[in-house]
Formats: C-alpha cells, structure tokens, sequence
C-alpha cells in the first residue's frame, strides 16, 4: 500500500502526486491517496482510471477524502503532449436520480435488485455526475448498513453528490441507526429537490 498524502494541495497538484506513484510502481499494488475536497477526488479518479485503475473513494470526515486505486501494474509512459495536467472543473450536472425502490422494474425480484445494482455503479460511471441521489420508500434500504450499493454510494458521495435518504421510510423500515451513507432528509426537502432539478432520472 502505498499513500498520497495530497491534503492542503491545490490542483492539479493531488492529480500531479498521485500520477507519480502510479509511475513508480514494479508491479501489482494499491495507491491510497488523500485530498481535502470533492473536485481533487474528481479529478484523481478520472486520471486514474484513464491509466486502468480500478478506483474507489469514499469521504471520511470533514473536509477528508480517500481515493484508492488498484493498479496491476505501471501505466505506459506519459506522451509529451499529456504532460500537462489541466484542472477539469465539477463534474456534477444539474440532474438529480430518484431511486424508491431496492430493485429495478417489474418481474423477478432477484432479478431486480442485481438491476438495481448494476444502475447505481452505471452512475458512478457517467461523465456528468447528478448533483443529488433521493432515496426513499423501498429504496431507503440501499444506503443502510448491508447495501450491495454501499461502495458506488460512498464513491459518489466522495465526489460531491449529495446521497440524501427519507427520514420516514428510515423509521418505517427500523433502519434509522443503521444509516450508512449520506445524510436523512424530510419530504419537504425531496419534493424542493425535485423541483429545481433540471432532469430527474428514475431507474
């Protein structure tokens, strides 16, 4: 394991420092790498990926984020032209994703909920973020303790989307306490949500 410490670091510094550990690398191993914001994670995770990473990052109090990146080995040797690190802007649009239950469409329920799954890592994917994630009814359950989502959520959330959960269906369901990403909302402030936003997705 090896750690970036890119705390305090303004870009494209975090994205600089990461790049170089990557370089030095002799064969498989994992880059931990910390920053002190959402866009430093944004813009770690796109470079990392570029160069075949498998990236995961999550926020680990305030103003502390973590990326780690597993690599299986050195990325090829930077191109003159792409020596110069550019400090891509946020990556989060103006859509927000509604999700109501812990699976996707009608039919098989296993089914569904491998769907379901499979949607919110498709997110974690895009190149244009949504600005929040609406949990409520069924889809409460997927940002409690136990979620197969946990670790796109904690990703995307690391990245500056807001993960926000129904405080009602959270009691409905018992699993209040067990909350294990993002923050619990009301309805007043899920119907405001929906209504600023300028697309909303629904799986």
């Amino acid at each position: 394991m090896i750690t970036v410490n890119a705390m305090g670091d303004n870009c494209p510094i975090p994205v600089i420092k990461t790049k170089k550990a990557m370089q030095a690398l002799t064969g498989p191993d994992t880059i931990e790498v910390l920053v002190d914001n959402e866009i430093a994670v944004q813009n770690v995770s796109k470079m990392a990926s570029a160069q075949g990473g498998q990236v995961r990052s999550e926020k680990t109090g305030e103003k502390e984020y973590k990326v780690t990146i597993r690599m299986q080995s050195a990325p090829e040797p930077p191109s003159p032209e792409s020596e110069t690190e550019t400090c891509t802007p946020d990556q989060r649009g103006d859509a927000i994703v509604v999700v109501s239950s812990d699976r996707m469409g009608s039919g098989n329920d296993e089914l569904g909920k491998v769907l379901i799954k499979g949607f919110i890592f498709a997110v974690t994917q895009l190149d244009t973020l949504p600005r929040k994630m609406l949990f409520y009814n069924g889809g409460a359950t997927l940002t409690t303790e136990g979620s197969d989502s946990l670790e796109d959520l904690k990703s995307l959330e690391a990245q500056g989307v807001e993960i926000l959960t129904c405080g009602t269906c959270l009691d409905y369901y018992q699993l209040k306490e067990k909350l294990a990403v993002g923050t619990v909302t009301n309805m007043y402030s899920i119907v405001e949500a929906m209504a600023e936003a300028g697309k909303i997705i629904r799986p």
